[in-house]
């Protein structure tokens, strides 16, 4: 006669000791002194509900370098007195002076925001590529540096904008950051561009403006 397997549910008196002492509440509370509690992610997800201030993230970013070759600050004849009291006119007047992207620049290093205006600057760099293979490269660039939430030196972009920039990640053009681009302008226009007019950065201009002014 053929024997039969048993695969039933095992009685309480013939179940093995090693099995009581795995499925015990006392041995599946107890953890190992090594085992280590699940952490938070730290916000390495674009869906992940914790954050970082933006304080912290301007204090990790002050030591850290861009993959990209630093922007180094425009060539520019020192302004004069009547430009440097037409960048408090407007926005617009002192990002289109050289002088004046210079100056702001130098005051958002003080608050470890610089980040944006290097962004701003590597788009308006990348508008002017024409060559595919260039504009691929320096786009992978920009994204790594600036768009990826795995960089320290990421901007502050709304999840719109990041999903066109991920759609058309795979056939960049000049543009491709246009939307990202004009977003990071309004926010150092709203956000950086009073306090750089109230800073001590800007009223040393002012002043030393007027003194040369005065003396010539």
């Amino acid at each position: 006669m053929m024997d039969i397997l048993y695969t039933g549910p095992v009685p309480a008196d013939r179940e093995s000791p090693m099995t009581r002492s795995e499925t015990s509440p006392s041995r599946a509370q107890h953890h190992s002194p090594t085992q280590k509690p699940n952490t938070c992610c730290f916000c390495w997800c674009c869906c992940c509900s914790c954050s970082w201030s933006e304080d912290d993230k301007r204090g990790r970013r002050k030591a850290q370098e861009t993959k990209l070759e630093p922007f180094p600050c425009e060539p520019c004849p020192k302004p004069t007195i009547e430009e440097i009291k037409q960048w408090a006119q407007s926005f617009d007047k002192l990002m289109k002076n050289p002088a004046g992207r210079n100056k702001f620049r130098e005051f958002l290093r003080t608050e470890y925001s610089e980040e944006n205006m290097l962004f701003w600057l590597a788009c308006e760099d990348l508008k002017k590529e024409i060559n595919k293979s260039a504009i691929e490269e320096k786009t992978r660039l920009i994204y790594e540096d600036y768009i990826s939430i795995l960089s320290p030196k990421e901007v502050s972009l709304d999840s719109r904008v990041r999903e066109v920039i991920n759609r058309r990640m795979q056939d960049p053009t000049p543009h491709i950051f246009e939307d990202a681009q004009l977003q990071i302008y309004t926010l150092m226009h709203r956000d950086s561009y009073p306090r750089f007019l109230n800073s001590s950065v800007y009223r040393s201009l002012v002043q030393g403006g007027s003194r040369s002014s005065s003396e010539s």
